[in-house]
């Protein structure tokens, strides 16, 4: 029979995140529910029919994701990141070649009998950094070396950005970021690190010069750096996310009240941190931007107390990834950055992007569960130990 109270028992790790996950889940299912008005009149259901089936569902399995997670022995995941890397290149270039064409870039692959798309850069991106993780671990007593850990970590690094960046570049160079602030954490050489970083920009103008996708990049660099120069279907998106950031004001129009929800293309995922603007004001948008700074402080502090270099790494480079990614999506909305097509993490509507957002989640308590179980074991040893010393104090001297 369930038991609430077991099921409590038995989840650890840090609290604060716990309450981050349960506040963010609020939250978009209610900025979902008033964003997918428009969509679910288009496809003649009712709101409340639409959000249940496509966002619900895959919010609370999120939540049984992070739990699952969390209850592994994050050790595990060093052996699983192999498998995941075995498995991601080959669908990686499946994708780029056989991918669903969805909103002009070939990101998906179709799950079959389920019949759900899948963004193959959301597994890539937990492979990748579970990987890295892995190879600085390992690789640290020779880690200034370039052969043995420089040229096979740079080279799993770079396979994969070439291979999301000629697809989804935004994402890529997110994932190149967080790999570099892993490979500084992990002890890698600034010489070496300078290196990566030139090899990236190189791949970089190779993908925005003559990648696949070249017109749609310098269509949107051109959109922002120069909107006043650019047609209107070009600045679209943009010009009316700054319209829901302006009529929202300080305390926003209420919850259900979003104008713009009807006019924006994806209000209830790349845009939607604009409409809890519109909705929530100034106010609701500060909220949103609290809850990811006190998830970036949480994770720092669990990576400073970790006692093994691969949960700290691990728990670093998917924070970094979780909290880079939020900034990007808000960034974006209120015109800071070009368009992406980013999600907000926890917070816009996507089916295996949820997933996989979950399970690293999932992950970074699995580390916090072992920090939280080591010091446990140390305050009982010391408080032990002082115990010990009292009682053998109190022993009378024997004549």
């Amino acid at each position: 029979m369930f038991n609430i109270n077991t099921l409590l028992e038995k989840t650890k790790g840090d609290r604060w995140i716990w309450l981050i996950i349960i506040m963010l889940s609020m939250i978009s299912v209610m900025a979902v529910y008033s964003a997918t008005g428009a969509i679910a009149y288009k496809k003649g259901v009712t709101v409340e029919k639409y959000l249940l089936y496509k966002h619900v569902i895959f919010v609370l399995l999120g939540i049984a994701m992070i739990y699952i997670a969390h209850l592994l022995d994050y050790k595990y995941y060093a052996g699983i990141s192999k498998v995941l890397m075995i498995i991601t290149i080959p669908l990686l270039i499946y994708t780029l070649i056989f991918g669903s064409n969805i909103n002009d870039a070939s990101r998906w692959v179709k799950i079959p009998v389920i019949n759900l798309t899948f963004q193959t850069s959301d597994l890539a991106k937990l492979a990748l950094i579970t990987f890295l993780a892995r190879m600085l671990t390992r690789k640290q007593e020779n880690i200034k070396d370039v052969k043995k850990a420089f040229v096979p970590i740079m080279g799993s690094v770079c396979v994969v950005f070439i291979l999301i960046a000629l697809a989804n570049l935004s994402t890529a160079l997110m994932l190149f970021g967080v790999s570099i602030l892993l490979l500084i954490i992990g002890r890698i050489s600034i010489k070496q690190i300078l290196t990566v970083c030139a090899a990236g920009f190189v791949l970089l103008l190779f993908v925005v010069f003559l990648g696949p996708r070249r017109e749609t990049y310098k269509s949107r660099m051109n959109a922002f750096f120069h909107p006043e120069l650019q047609h209107s279907d070009k600045t679209y998106q943009s010009d009316h996310a700054k319209i829901a950031l302006a009529t929202g004001g300080f305390f926003g129009k209420g919850p259900g009240n979003s104008t713009e929800r009807n006019f924006l293309p994806h209000p209830y995922s790349d845009f939607i941190f604009a409409i809890i603007i519109e909705e929530y004001g100034t106010i609701g948008g500060l909220a949103i931007v609290t809850l990811y700074l006190v998830l970036l402080y949480r994770c720092v502090r669990i990576v400073t107390r970790s006692p093994k270099a691969f949960g700290a790494l691990l728990a670093a480079g998917l924070s970094f990834s979780l909290t880079i990614q939020a900034f990007a999506n808000m960034a974006v909305a209120v015109g800071l950055g070009p368009v992406t097509g980013v999600p907000l993490p926890l917070v816009s509507m996507g089916g295996t992007s949820m997933i996989f957002t979950s399970i690293a989640f999932g992950i970074i308590l699995s580390v916090s569960r072992d920090v939280e179980e080591n010091e446990g074991k140390t305050s009982e040893k010391n408080s032990n130990e002082k115990s010990n010393k009292v009682i053998v104090g109190e022993i009378p001297a024997m004549a």
